[in-house]
């Protein structure tokens, strides 16, 4: 007992470094303020810190050569659109959010994850928070006591509610991805058993979202990650899924008839689109009427709003109509083209789409590659890392930043460029040489 009791701040100690990432995706499962502030976003940052703090007091060089590059291209286009922005506090905000998202939180989960071990404890609170949030969505479903969906109080927003309305989808698509991919990797049948059974649960309240844009990504990143595994066992996972999905949806009937005409309306672009696709589509034309009078730096950052009307058809919505889920009626303004390469290119020109998009495709290559050559103890978190960063990247098609949610895409980030970017030594360090490596520092 004199032995072990010493022991136990050691291995706390060892804990430490990912533990304030792992209470961002913990804190989102807290009820959330509608104004997108919330505990999980303060952690986010308190993390960053605490990076810092830990490289002065190593003295280590922070990042690789490599992953400096990559993680600071989407500067140079902020700075250029936070400067012309339409006030000063407008862009201070913007650029504030957008280096919190996209450059400083990912670059702070890169340096504070070490191992494997420690992604993985990040890919399953993933896992975790997304079976949270869609226990709360089927109980909102069973109950109608979800966000307002065709006058029905239906629709499984999860604690984020009718203001964040992709919220729970984000968090419930992630999960599942994150499970899918341990699911796919090489540890135990008992370990993937469970990864597959969370999967299969997180249909059911991906489905309840009503989500067209999460469903989309979410089948085709599941599909390229069952598909990098091998054609066999893609058929048989995916004859599994089919199965599950008919049960659900069939045999119980759980919004069969809404489900398919949410499903319909997908291709119904120009055949009678109901009024979300008109305005989305309208919004889209928006973005690109802004972005070819201010071609190379956009409109300045958070300046979508000002001018969209100008751009704008008489089709387009004044606003959304945001009911249920304990929020009283109200109307919504419809502040962004949903749709996250637009939002760049209107308001940071082709110079901070670039820099940004460029930033991004470059951790899907390097993931890619990596993956390609790694086909052994991490094959789980190659699928994870790259299966994330894909989702992100689909659903950036019909959606963007905004609101509690976006903070997990922060850590999504810095999970695929700990993956893709982290120094050779310690991503690829055998699974059994880094347990030797614990065990005897703990012996000490």
């Amino acid at each position: 007992m004199s032995h072990a009791l010493p022991s136990l701040p050691r291995r706390a100690a060892a804990l430490t470094p990912v533990l304030p990432v792992v209470g961002v995706p913990a804190l989102l499962a807290l009820p959330l303020t509608p104004d997108g502030a919330g505990p999980a976003d303060v952690v986010s940052g308190l993390a960053v810190v605490y990076c810092v703090i830990r490289l002065l007091r190593e003295r280590r060089r922070p990042l690789s050569p490599a992953a400096a590059v990559v993680l600071s291209l989407p500067v140079v286009g902020l700075a250029l659109a936070a400067v012309g922005a339409s006030s000063p506090e407008a862009g201070l905000t913007g650029l504030g959010r957008y280096l919190q998202i996209f450059v400083l939180v990912p670059a702070a989960v890169l340096l504070l994850i070490r191992d494997r071990a420690d992604f993985r404890l990040l890919a399953w609170s993933f896992v975790g928070l997304a079976l949270c949030q869609g226990a709360v969505g089927v109980h909102q479903y069973v109950t109608r006591t979800g966000a307002s969906y065709q006058g029905e109080n239906i629709r499984a927003v999860g604690t984020f509610g009718p203001h964040d309305v992709m919220g729970m989808a984000t968090v419930v698509s992630l999960g599942l991805v994150c499970a899918v991919g341990m699911a796919l990797g090489p540890a135990s049948a008992r370990q993937r058993a469970i990864a597959a059974g969370c999967a299969l649960a997180l249909l059911l309240p991906l489905a309840l979202s009503f989500s067209r844009g999460a469903w989309i990504a979410t089948v085709l990143t599941c599909a390229v990650q069952l598909g990098l595994t091998g054609l066999r066992r893609a058929l048989k996972v995916a004859a599994v899924a089919a199965a599950a999905g008919v049960i659900l949806v069939g045999g119980f009937g759980i919004g069969t008839a809404l489900l398919q005409q949410r499903i319909d309306s997908i291709a119904q672009v120009t055949d009678t689109p109901d009024q979300s696709v008109v305005d989305r589509y309208t919004l889209w034309a928006s973005a690109t009427g802004i972005w070819r009078q201010h071609p190379l730096t956009g409109v300045g950052l958070k300046s979508f709003p000002e001018y969209r009307d100008g751009h704008a058809t008489l089709a387009l919505s004044s606003a959304s109509d945001i009911n249920g889920a304990g929020v009283t009626y109200e109307r919504q303004p419809l502040l962004s083209p949903h749709n996250m390469y637009l939002l760049v290119l209107s308001e940071q020109g082709l110079i901070g789409l670039l820099a940004l998009a460029g930033s991004w495709l470059a951790l899907l290559v390097c993931g890619l590659r990596r993956l390609l050559r790694d086909r052994g103890p991490g094959l789980d978190c190659a699928l994870v890392a790259c299966g994330l960063l894909l989702w992100l990247l689909t659903d950036f098609v019909y959606g963007d930043i905004g609101g509690p949610s976006t903070v997990l895409t922060a850590v999504a980030l810095g999970l695929a460029a700990w993956w893709a970017l982290a120094r050779d030594e310690r991503v690829d360090m055998p699974q059994g040489g880094m347990r030797k490596r614990v065990e005897e520092a703990l012996a000490r």
